[in-house]
């Protein structure tokens, strides 16, 4: 782990949970980790909304580009012209998105390390001087699931949790109709079928607390993407 990202990413972090962990979670690892996933979640929800406010309009613009791309199939700098201009007309960047995944990647990557391994006392060093180091970590979540161990049941919830966020991202009309799908719409309505699929086999060979931040990130995302459904209405 490279000084820098660990002094940026994996430090920050794993201070944030054992804070959270020593003063506002009565000491429980998992109620600390809902939290630290509640607050990581709200720092990032302008970038969701924005992305996610993107990724409808393109949606909806669909035809237009359709159009356009039809009309000028023989000339593609005519066509990426037009493109362009429809994109601006309605104020959304195609891009966003990997913006971003560019933000978020290296907080996932952090927040995995700090479950995986950072929960060890031999990590206890990384702690900063005025975060208190706890004798002990209570590893059970609702006195049923040691989060230190795989847990069926969270891998359960989690795709579960991971398809209805999937379902809700889907266009209505691709939801509605299955004829005349572009390859994009295809691909939304497997992603709601993969996504579980890929959450399974990732957490089934990894510790519960694992599933819980992504069951909780998963929840969260289903609340966020009601509330910009609701506020995108006025589009219609």
């Amino acid at each position: 782990m490279s000084n820098l990202y660990n002094q940026f990413f994996f430090q920050p972090l794993f201070n944030a949970l054992i804070f959270i962990y020593s003063y506002f979670s009565f000491e429980s690892l998992g109620l600390a980790v809902i939290l630290l996933t509640i607050f990581i979640r709200i720092l990032l929800f302008p970038f969701f909304h924005k992305s996610t406010k993107n990724q409808i309009i393109i949606q909806k613009i669909q035809p237009k580009i359709k159009e356009i791309m039809d009309k000028h199939k023989d000339n593609k700098e005519e066509q990426v012209k037009k493109v362009m201009e429809i994109y601006k007309e309605h104020q959304v960047n195609p891009f966003s998105g990997f913006l971003l995944l560019f933000i978020q990647l290296p907080i996932l990557i952090a927040l995995y390390q700090v479950f995986y391994y950072g929960l060890a006392p031999e990590s206890f060093h990384y702690l900063y001087s005025f975060i208190r180091k706890p004798e002990t970590i209570n590893f059970i979540f609702l006195g049923l699931i040691n989060l230190k161990e795989k847990s069926i049941l969270m891998v359960v919830l989690a795709a579960i949790l991971q398809y209805f966020q999937g379902k809700l991202l889907l266009p209505k009309n691709s939801q509605n109709n299955k004829k005349d799908l572009s390859s994009a719409e295809i691909m939304s309505r497997q992603m709601v079928f993969f996504g579980p699929i890929l959450t399974i086999l990732v957490l089934s060979n990894l510790p519960a607390v694992l599933g819980l931040y992504w069951s909780v990130s998963s929840a969260f995302s289903i609340f966020q993407q009601i509330i910009i459904n609701k506020s995108l209405k006025k589009l219609d």
